[in-house]
């Protein structure tokens, strides 16, 4: 079973330390009661625990949960701050995790439409 991540509408980070022994139902119900956002929505949603070197995706794909886990065997996440907050992440901020801050002062970015 393999599937393409890269169209999914949504990718949350969860920024504070989650307990790392919850499964599916766990990280479920955390998504809907402390974030009030839906676990069944075209999201994935990222948790790690105190030792930045792990993480675990939860995503639901129509008709069941996946979870994946994940542990780095050099270096730690670069996760944010805030313990409360729930972040939405681009595809390149994803990549910029395993090493690099989501702040990226030097990064060039999206422009918008400008008034000719």
């Amino acid at each position: 079973m393999k599937h393409d991540y890269t169209s999914v509408k949504n990718i949350y980070i969860i920024c504070g330390k989650t307990d790392m022994r919850k499964g599916i139902d766990g990280l479920a119900t955390l998504i809907q009661d402390s974030f009030n956002l839906d676990p069944y929505g075209d999201s994935i949603f990222l948790f790690y625990g105190w030792s930045k070197d792990r993480y675990k995706c939860l995503y639901f794909d129509g008709d069941g949960f996946a979870m994946l886990y994940k542990r780095l065997d050099s270096g730690k996440l670069q996760c944010p701050k805030d313990e409360n907050e729930v972040r939405n992440l681009t595809q390149q901020e994803i990549r910029w995790l395993e090493g690099l801050s989501l702040q990226q002062p030097k990064a060039i970015q999206p422009s918008s439409k400008g008034v000719f």
